[in-house]
C-alpha cells in the first residue's frame, strides 16, 4: 500500500463486478483466522469508500462459525439482494450477547470479511471472492498479538470449525483472487471490545 491505495489491486475491476445481491457488488474477504482479513478489508474500504460488514459480530461466540455464516446471508444479503435494508446483527462478546442490529442500506459495493465470508450459501450473492493465504505459524501469532490470550484458549477449537468448513466448502479453489501477502495489520484492536 502506498498513499492509502493498495497497490496492484485491479480496483477498477472490483467497481466493475456485476451486482448479485440486487444492486449491490459484494466483495467478500476470506481466509483463516490471522490471515490479514481485516488489513485488507479496511484498505479495500478505503479505496473504494464501502462499507464493511465483519462476520466477528455475528459468530455469537467461539463456537458460532457456522452461525455467523448463516446470519451473514439470511440478515445481510438476502435483504439487501430483495432491495430492502439489512439488519446487521451485532455481538457482545464480552457480554456474551446480542446487542441492537445495525442499519445497512443497500450501498453499491459491500465489503463483507471473515473466517467462511465466502462460503457457498454467501458466495451466490457476492461479485468478488478474495482468499487470503499464510503460513499457519504467522495466522496464530498475529492473532494471538491481536486478541492476546482471549484467543489463544480458543484457537484449537476455532481452527477446527475452520477445517471441517473449507473441507466442505473449497473456498480457495473458488476464489477471485487469491492474496499470499496480505497489507501490514492497522492497529491492534482486542476481539473483545
Amino acid at each position: 500500500m502506498a498513499s492509502g491505495r493498495i497497490e496492484g489491486w485491479p480496483t477498477a475491476e472490483l467497481r466493475r463486478a456485476a451486482p448479485k445481491a440486487g444492486s449491490t457488488r459484494v466483495i467478500a474477504v476470506d481466509g483463516r483466522s490471522g490471515a490479514g482479513k481485516t488489513s485488507l478489508a479496511a484498505a479495500l474500504r478505503a479505496e473504494l469508500s464501502a462499507p464493511v460488514v465483519t462476520l466477528e459480530e455475528l459468530y455469537g461466540g467461539w463456537d458460532g462459525l457456522e452461525r455467523g455464516i448463516d446470519l451473514l446471508v439470511s440478515e445481510v444479503l438476502e435483504p439487501l439482494s430483495a432491495g430492502r435494508a439489512a439488519r446487521v446483527p451485532r455481538y457482545d462478546w464480552v457480554a456474551a450477547s446480542w446487542g441492537a442490529p445495525w442499519v445497512l442500506e443497500p450501498p453499491e459495493i459491500l465489503i463483507v470479511e471473515g473466517v467462511g465470508a465466502g462460503a457457498r450459501r454467501a458466495a451466490a450473492y457476492e461479485s468478488v471472492l478474495i482468499w487470503i493465504e499464510s503460513a499457519a505459524s504467522v495466522r496464530k501469532k498475529r492473532a494471538l498479538d491481536r486478541d492476546g490470550e482471549t484467543f489463544a484458549a480458543y484457537w484449537d477449537m476455532w481452527a477446527a470449525q475452520e477445517d471441517a468448513m473449507l473441507a466442505r466448502e473449497r473456498t480457495p479453489d473458488r476464489a477471485d483472487f487469491v492474496v499470499t501477502k496480505p497489507p501490514p495489520h492497522p492497529p491492534s484492536r482486542p476481539l473483545l471490545t
